[in-house]
């Protein structure tokens, strides 16, 4: 009983991570789309723009970077395979 509740929250926490990871995505792919606009709407690239979408860009990477590893689904095929 004990065992499947750990079980349990392992995958919530980790559907938690997933999902807040995939929103983070979305975020930074809107805020960036939003500055392309915003910066290309007068046909002009001014210095702080440019700045702009290369910060939003360069954190874009690296939230990328912070992927979760999926531990639980690895563990749960290990125990389907024995």
């Amino acid at each position: 009983m004990n065992n499947q509740q750990s079980q349990d929250s392992r995958e919530f926490v980790e559907n938690l991570k997933n999902g807040i990871w995939l929103f983070g995505v979305s975020s930074w792919l809107f805020g960036i789309t939003d500055r392309s606009i915003a910066s290309f709407s007068d046909g002009y690239l001014s210095a702080l723009d440019l700045t702009q979408l290369f910060t939003a860009a360069t954190f874009f990477v690296a939230w990328l970077f912070l992927k979760p590893t999926s531990k639980v689904v690895a563990s749960t095929e290990q125990k389907a395979d024995s």
